[in-house]
């Protein structure tokens, strides 16, 4: 799957968040959508996602637009999964899990063997089997992010679209999250995150989108987040270095933002 943002704008009564946006994602490739706070990176993401009504521009998938889809074969061909996502009732976990697989299913029907064997799967990949019988709000809130990335793995997707969802990970589950999700990549999906953590982004993505100001500054493989591209985009310096032929991004000193030539 192909999905293609032309000149996006979104406005908040008299504030812009998006302004002429270009933007493609597709199927194979794990990109990082990445920016300082308020840049227009979740707007972004429910744009792409059919979620966010547009002032200017469109969002075209595989070449056609959102109701000529239809709401159904949207919501089985992308994967939203929100940034501090809930769920708003006491269910078990295994079945919260499983309203991923509504897209799939005929109103009233049960779930069939396909459905049952993605759910055993999403909860394997996120690491959330051992919670299957808890409910959401007896688990802690990287407990509950990991569940909520299986309901989102659970619909098996062409595009799936993550905001923030290492935020409230420890780190030994932030490593395996990126590791899964540029699996599904590998297996064939897009998979956009919005990411805060320049190494993770540098170390696990094929392409990094960078936004500041509800633009696109920079667009590209990971060697487009030039010193030049932080200091525009977070006013920082940055350290960077190698371990065990991986790169790291440390953001160091706070510095004054140069603009980007083209920006």
């Amino acid at each position: 799957m192909r999905i293609v943002a032309t000149k996006a704008t979104v406005r908040f009564g008299d504030q812009s968040a998006l302004e002429d946006v270009d933007c493609a994602v597709g199927s194979g490739e794990m990109i990082a959508l990445i920016g300082p706070n308020g840049a227009g990176k979740t707007t972004l993401m429910r744009v792409l996602a059919d979620l966010q009504p547009l002032q200017g521009g469109e969002a075209r998938y595989d070449g056609r637009r959102a109701r000529e889809l239809g709401r159904g074969e949207l919501s089985r061909r992308v994967a939203f999964l929100a940034q501090g996502g809930t769920a708003h009732w006491p269910l078990r976990v295994d079945h919260l899990v499983g309203l991923g697989r509504l897209p799939h299913r005929r109103a009233f029907a049960a779930p069939s063997a396909a459905d049952h064997a993605a759910i055993e799967a999403a909860l394997a990949a996120a690491d959330v089997a051992h919670l299957r019988a808890r409910t959401l709000g007896a688990l802690s809130g990287g407990e509950r992010a990991r569940v909520l990335l299986a309901r989102a793995l659970a619909v098996e997707a062409e595009m799936l679209l993550a905001d923030e969802p290492v935020a409230a990970l420890d780190p030994l589950h932030q490593l395996r999250t990126m590791e899964l999700l540029r699996s599904v990549a590998r297996r064939g999906a897009g998979v956009v995150a919005v990411l805060h953590d320049l190494t993770l982004a540098v170390r696990f993505c094929d392409r990094l989108i960078v936004l500041a100001g509800g633009r696109v500054i920079a667009d590209g493989p990971p060697s487009v987040l030039t010193d030049a591209v932080i200091a525009a985009a977070y006013g920082v310096d940055a350290l960077r270095g190698e371990y065990r032929g991986q790169p790291f991004i440390l953001p160091w000193a706070a510095t004054e933002p140069s603009p980007i030539a083209g920006a």
